[in-house]
């Protein structure tokens, strides 16, 4: 089973890379953040073409929204409010052999890393901390995965000097999100297969001309799994290609496969 996670950044306005990779690639199951779309506006109909039949949504305009597309069935588990405010964040579901996904997408955090002058901050630093204390009750086999907005490990940004006082890789998300992995038997499916310190970059600003160039990346999006269903896992792959794809995301689609 090959589940993936992509921050589409507006599924509606990328609906066409979105199509060209599920032809490409075929998953199984797909999570995707930052879909920029209520419901009804939801565009089903190029999944269903495809044979994504189950479809899971948890929509809202602006910046927010999650879904989860899938081939197999899947059962609606929950939608928590992590952020505390009825963003559109977070959408669970149960595959059929009983194992949770739970498509995550956490906020950016703004620009400035002091909770006291930047509220945005302290609003992604509570939000880990209520994954964090939701994963401390956990006692199901789980696929954590998502945006996490958060780039944790040196090798995980493209220059960890210049950017440890920059949102996403600062030592005071790092260490939350340390906390959240240390909660449960949570294991890091991509720096499994791709050990610290290769490079695995998911994410490249829009503001630099050539991406390829200075490759300026990060590591943001992540899937985690608890040990039983880690176990299973066969591979890990960042399908990189598709931030030159026409319209990109700034992300690109991180996906595991799974032999159940």
């Amino acid at each position: 089973m090959k589940i993936v996670s992509w921050n589409i950044n507006s599924v509606r306005f990328r609906i066409d890379i979105v199509e060209q990779f599920l032809r490409e690639v075929q998953p199984d199951v797909l999570c995707l953040q930052e879909t920029k779309v209520v419901d009804a506006d939801f565009p089903a109909e190029m999944f269903r073409s495809l044979g994504y039949d189950h479809i899971l949504l948890h929509g809202q305009r602006m910046h927010h929204g999650v879904a989860i597309v899938s081939r197999v069935p899947i059962v609606e588990d929950d939608r928590l409010d992590w952020q505390a405010n009825r963003e559109a964040r977070h959408l669970g579901a149960r595959l059929p052999n009983g194992v949770r996904i739970e498509n995550v997408y956490v906020p950016a955090g703004g620009d400035i890393p002091d909770r006291e002058l930047n509220p945005k901050f302290g609003q992604k630093l509570d939000f880990v901390e209520r994954m964090t204390q939701w994963s401390s009750a956990l006692t199901v086999p789980t696929i954590l995965t998502g945006d996490f907005n958060i780039a944790p490990l040196p090798s995980d940004v493209w220059s960890h000097k210049a950017l440890l006082k920059v949102v996403s890789h600062t030592p005071i998300e790092v260490e939350a999100l340390d906390r959240l992995k240390n909660s449960n038997d949570w294991v890091d499916l991509g720096r499994q297969f791709h050990p610290a310190p290769a490079r695995l970059h998911t994410w490249w600003s829009y503001r630099s001309p050539d991406w390829t160039k200075n490759d300026r990346g990060r590591r943001l999006d992540h899937m985690w799994a608890t040990g039983d269903v880690a176990a299973a896992a066969t591979s890990h792959i960042v399908h990189e290609p598709c931030r030159s794809w026409l319209k990109p995301s700034d992300h690109v689609p991180i996906m595991t496969e799974f032999a159940w």
